[in-house]
């Protein structure tokens, strides 16, 4: 969206309605949450596709950490996932040495067959973020989330400013999150971000569900 994009964190159906009733423009589903967000179940997925008409972008991820565990079974997930009606994805990983795992993100890619995804915070746990970050480009992904660096939007700020700088307001790649705090939002939006992205931040904690009156709070920053 031209004027900002408010993205929520969704672990299940509940949390989908209220993200919605709250104005949330897109959901990633996860499970998991507290592990930077693991494959969900394909119950999950039906039911949550079953209860919104928002966007969700599923996640593609086996285990904690940026490697690909299991390929083959990451690639079988990716055709169920579809097969119970998922159409965005969330994905990405790193080789051991920190750079952008082509092969395994390419392998995915093939099964998902020209569905839109994002490049998840991998990047900001690579060797080289920058280098990563383009890489990711590459891939053909539509949407780059990222905190500046692994530590979190708090303690990544000033990378994270940097990297939109150096992207200019014009692109629509970055999607800011990671420990994003409201507090963050006027200054990241001075700096051209329009796209945000939060999962604690909906929450009264990290173990209760999205409310909706806390959505629109993070509308009414996000769409000023």
């Amino acid at each position: 969206m031209a004027d900002g994009l408010l993205e929520v964190i969704a672990l299940d159906a509940a949390d989908a309605v209220a993200a919605q009733a709250g104005g949330a423009d897109r959901l990633e589903l996860v499970s998991e949450m507290a592990a930077d967000g693991l494959s969900p179940t394909i119950d999950t997925v039906r039911s949550v596709l079953a209860a919104t008409d928002l966007p969700v972008r599923v996640m593609l991820r086996d285990a904690p950490g940026f490697r690909a565990h299991d390929l083959d079974g990451l690639r079988r997930a990716a055709v169920e996932l579809r097969a119970a009606g998922a159409t965005e994805f969330v994905l990405g990983f790193l080789t051991s040495d920190g750079e952008v795992d082509d092969p395994a993100c390419l392998a995915l890619l093939a099964e998902l067959d020209g569905c839109a995804w994002t490049f998840h915070r991998a990047v900001d746990h690579a060797a080289d973020r920058r280098t990563a970050f383009e890489r990711a480009r590459r891939l053909g992904c539509d949407t780059v989330l990222t905190a500046g660096g692994p530590d979190g939007v708090s303690r990544d700020l000033t990378a994270l400013i940097e990297l939109a700088d150096a992207l200019g307001p014009a692109d629509t790649m970055l999607l800011a999150g990671g420990g994003l705090r409201a507090e963050h939002v006027d200054g990241l939006r001075q700096h051209g971000i329009r796209r945000f992205h939060v999962g604690g931040g909906v929450r009264r904690d990290w173990q209760s569900p999205v409310t909706i009156d806390r959505v629109r709070r993070w509308v009414e920053l996000v769409h000023r």
